[in-house]
């Protein structure tokens, strides 16, 4: 199973779309989450879920999994994918994320966040850190596919956004 995680905007989905074209089976996680959803956040306007019961329930695939919380899952490979801060504040703008959730998400972009949080939960040599900011997602699934297969090594740890850091 190899999950495909990242910030909202990054280019999961388009990715996974392309995977799916291509015949691969591919889970989208938002459609698991319901029975584990225990509410709003307050303050994000956004489902709560009890991760680790949806993690704990979760039958492996063998395929790839999408979504921002696919790192959270038994995955043999994660592939974290990545969006410069600028770029991925014009995506969600276009997607009509209210202006706090576009600061948000630049923010866990720039500072690492799901590549910390995979770094957490999976060994190094599993993970693989890919930029999306100008890669059409043919490419980006050509690369997960290399990965999926053991054909390209893992990598991470050589994208910065720091500099992004209070930008949106």
């Amino acid at each position: 199973m190899v999950g495909i995680t990242g910030t909202p905007g990054t280019g999961k989905s388009s990715v996974a779309d392309e995977l799916a074209a291509r015949g691969c089976r591919v889970v989208r996680l938002i459609e698991t989450i319901g029975p584990y959803v225990i509410g709003k956040d307050p303050v994000r306007g956004v489902d709560m879920v009890d991760e680790e019961r949806w993690s704990g329930e979760f039958i492996p695939v063998d395929g790839f999994v999408e979504g921002q919380l696919a790192h959270l899952l038994p995955c043999d490979r994660v592939v974290v994918l990545r969006c410069r801060p600028d770029v991925l504040a014009d995506r969600l703008r276009t997607r009509g994320y209210p202006e706090e959730k576009v600061r948000e998400n630049v923010e866990a972009e720039a500072l690492d966040v799901i590549l910390i949080e995979t770094l957490e939960e999976h060994p190094p040599q599993t993970i693989l850190e890919l930029e999306t900011t100008t890669e059409v997602p043919s490419r980006i699934a050509d690369l997960v596919l290399l990965f999926s297969k053991g054909e390209t090594p893992p990598s991470h740890g050589m994208i910065d956004w720091s500099g992004f850091l209070g930008a949106a």
